[in-house]
């Protein structure tokens, strides 16, 4: 039989979100990913296609980590006749699990809504998926661990390799005929909070490096001293500190340095409120996993402890009420949806409100028209004035920045023969693709959605 490896590019390619990487070979057909599009209206949109493969000739799903944008295609992927295993380290599978489950139940949240207040024009609605059918995913999960070569097949073997960026995280090196196929997954930064520094990849034939931030470096705010400010300024104005966040380890960061700056005596014992179902299971996943991140069980601890941790969804309107200046953390990190909308629907016209964006806001989305100054936004179907202070800390980010990435390339021994360029916008990935030429000579390639290379 004749040797051969094709990729199908089939998202993250000339756009951020959807990753979704097939490779075919002669014995086996690997899907890296199986993320959900985010943003624009467009590549919303091409979630509801079939992909345009035959899905059930897919072997096997190999997971680099758990967003939703890496994992959240996953039940349409079974609908389409994926019956293989998902494979990804133990905390990527217990993320991607809390992950799905919320992402169905909101999507059956938000058909039905649509249905009652007729703010839709597809008779009826319908969710993207179920929590039924996430379930049934969930059953296909088997774990692998971190750092070590798993065979495929007789001329095919991977392994994860630790990356930083969220809880179980990891690149995966994959050995294909001898060659060596390289997939980032998304990379974590230096001296992060809570996690330890990626490793580097030291051999790649073919290169897939993601390029979210190719075109920036992450500012040198004082993360700390910026919070700090923003909370006193919040207390003067008498208001509330809405901070949209990411339920993946965005919202334990920002725990574990409120926390911190309570106890070093740099602010006050202002009330502060997570809602977040989803981050309150996520906080779990780290007392289960210790070995993955930095923060003692001490730590862990007496940081839960600080703050109060919304339960129910009564509560939330418990919390809108309560006329005290206060600090509330809620999902989603890009106001797509989630509970910050309710808060935000209360809150968002008046003065004294602060609403602080912590992490990287795709286009087309709510939170990325906040950055840009909008005197309103629209959900629930209606439209609300934009009338507080809107402000960010981009140095928050859980994406390595272009220094970071170059970085995590500098080990590579040998001069790849493909380069591919991945998950980042047009700008970005063109400013990345100079970037690599003028620093180790490399030709980089930016592939478009549906691409296939052998």
């Amino acid at each position: 039989m004749e040797k051969f490896a094709k990729i199908n590019f089939l998202g993250a390619a000339g756009v951020v979100t959807g990753s979704k990487f097939l490779i075919e070979t002669s014995e086996k057909n690997i899907l890296i990913d199986c993320g959900m599009f985010q943003g624009l209206k467009e590549l919303r949109e091409l979630n509801w296609n079939a992909l345009p493969i035959d899905v059930a000739a897919i072997d096997i799903v190999l997971l680099t980590h758990g967003h939703l944008d890496h994992v959240g295609y996953l039940p349409r992927l079974l609908k389409q006749g994926f019956t293989g295993k998902i494979i990804g380290t133990a905390p990527t599978l217990a993320i991607a699990e809390i992950i799905l489950k919320d992402s169905a139940k909101i999507h059956e949240e938000e058909a039905e809504k649509a249905n009652k207040e007729k703010y839709t024009k597809h008779k009826p609605a319908l969710p993207f998926y179920t929590i039924r059918e996430a379930e049934k995913t969930i059953t296909l999960f088997d774990v692998e661990i971190e750092d070590k070569w798993i065979y495929l097949s007789e001329h095919i073997s991977y392994r994860f390799q630790y990356n930083g960026h969220i809880i179980g995280a990891t690149f995966i090196e994959i050995d294909i005929n001898g060659k060596r196929f390289v997939f980032s997954g998304d990379i974590g930064r230096q001296n992060d909070y809570l996690l330890n520094d990626p490793k580097k990849p030291e051999w790649a034939d073919f290169l897939f490096v993601e390029s979210t931030y190719g075109n920036k470096i992450h500012p040198k705010d004082d993360v700390e001293n910026v919070l700090t400010e923003i909370i006193k300024d919040t207390i003067h104005k008498k208001g509330n500190l809405i901070i949209p966040s990411f339920a993946v380890e965005r919202l334990q960061t920002l725990m574990f340095i409120l926390w911190k700056l309570y106890k070093q005596h740099k602010i006050p014992d202002i009330p502060i409120f997570i809602d977040s179902p989803m981050g309150n299971n996520v906080l779990e996943v780290f007392k289960r996993f210790p070995k993955w991140h930095k923060l003692s069980m001490q730590d862990y601890n007496a940081m839960c402890n600080h703050i109060n941790i919304i339960q129910s969804y009564r509560e939330t309107w418990e919390t809108i009420d309560d006329r005290r200046s206060k600090i509330i953390i809620a999902g989603s990190g890009m106001v797509t949806g989630g509970r910050v909308l309710t808060y935000l629907q209360q809150l968002v016209d008046e003065p004294q409100t602060t609403v602080l964006l912590v992490g990287y806001q795709a286009e087309g989305t709510r939170g990325r028209q906040l950055l840009d100054g909008v005197h309103e936004i629209r959900f629930f179907g209606k439209y609300y004035s934009v009338n507080a202070a809107i402000k960010s800390i981009e140095s928050l980010s859980a994406h390595a920045d272009q220094n970071d990435l170059l970085d995590w390339m500098s080990q590579i021994k040998n001069i790849p023969e493909k380069v591919y360029l991945i998950h980042g916008e047009p700008t970005a990935l063109d400013t990345f693709r100079v970037k690599l030429k003028d620093r180790y000579n490399w030709n980089a390639t930016i592939p478009k959605l549906t691409d296939i290379k052998r």
